[in-house]
């Protein structure tokens, strides 16, 4: 495993990080999903990532108690807060003081530790003040229960303007968490130089467009059964995007690109977004241990300049830019 820098400050984390989004605590049984987790650490994994909402806290009672007995001051332990958690009243949402306060203190009991490495803002609060998200999160970091904080997808102009107020109450915001892959590139034309600019590295999620860039969904073909594609609780609504059969064909067309490098079609997925050097880390999930295995060999690949070439021709047209796509995506009023 390669281990690179969060950003500018001086937190290494495993550049393959284990996420559990989809799987903990709803898709798979508990105790696959150990396996899963036991297996990214015999694979040289320290960074685990969760959230509060991941099946309505579940998750991260899942990934504590699948930790439990490793040094934990060997790992990297990320959770997030903003979604609606518990009854969702309200004020079991967004990033208000008392969301935020109550919220990490139910994370840090599910999660069976003093303090996470990285609390992340999952969404950009718009109906609560940027300074009473920003002054709630100075003071967890002052009280140890987090040691740096992160947004996860906030558009350049939030990130600018959250840093800002970060420094101005003593921390700084190290990490953007949003979505990233070969045919999901938003971030590169706003997000990563600002992040660039202010130190701030990215965590990318879905390297491998939800499954898509696997290969395993084939043009004019039903997706296969039990895969994303087929899941209405699994994610089902965010790979329709890719679901058509131009994009499907296109991915088709990296396999020659793959295969000439003696890779998979998911590590070359992961290779890739890896290529940026604003990306510090690339979040990867499992329903088994073998997915674990295998893709955690996409690290310390480098790909050549010539195949990044050909990955973009393959492409072509399919590939989203547009960075107005994080605001367009955001919620602009906090879920009920």
């Amino acid at each position: 495993m390669d281990f690179r820098y969060l950003g500018n400050s001086g937190l290494k984390i495993s550049e393959i990080t284990y996420g559990n989004w989809l799987t903990h605590g709803s898709q798979v049984e508990n105790e696959v999903a150990t396996k899963c987790v036991h297996a990214a650490l015999d694979a040289g994994i320290t960074t685990f990532d969760t959230a509060d909402v991941y099946a309505n806290t579940k998750a991260e009672t899942v990934l504590g108690e699948a930790l439990q007995g490793q040094r934990r001051e060997s790992l990297e332990i990320f959770t997030k807060v903003y979604w609606p958690t518990g009854p969702a009243g309200h004020n079991d949402v967004g990033l208000s003081r008392k969301h935020i306060m109550e919220s990490i203190n139910g994370s840090l009991r599910r999660l069976g530790t003093d303090y996470v490495d990285l609390y992340q803002a999952h969404r950009y609060d718009t109906e609560t003040p940027l300074e009473e998200t920003m002054q709630a999160f100075a003071d967890i970091v002052r009280q140890g229960k987090a040691l740096y904080i992160g947004v996860s997808e906030w558009t350049a102009e939030q990130i600018r303007a959250g840093h800002a107020l970060s420094r101005e109450l003593g921390f700084s915001l190290v990490s953007s968490q949003p979505q990233y892959s070969m045919l999901w590139r938003v971030i590169e034309d706003e997000v990563v130089p600002t992040c660039r600019e202010l130190g701030i590295g990215q965590i990318v999620w879905s390297p491998i467009a939800q499954g898509v860039l696997t290969g395993k969904y084939q043009p004019g073909q039903e997706p296969p059964a039990g895969s994303r594609a087929t899941d209405e609780k699994g994610g089902a609504d965010m790979i329709s995007r890719f679901m058509n059969d131009d994009v499907l064909t296109r991915v088709q067309d990296l396999r020659p690109v793959a295969d000439d490098l003696g890779l998979s079609m998911a590590q070359l997925a992961i290779a890739w977004v890896l290529q940026n050097d604003n990306v510090s880390a690339a979040i990867i999930g499992a329903s088994r241990p073998e997915q674990v295995y295998d893709n955690v060999k996409a690290a310390g690949v480098r790909i050549p300049e010539e195949a990044m070439a050909r990955i973009d021709e393959a492409l072509g047209d399919i590939v989203e830019r547009d960075p107005g796509k994080t605001a367009e995506t955001a919620p602009q009023t906090r879920p009920a």
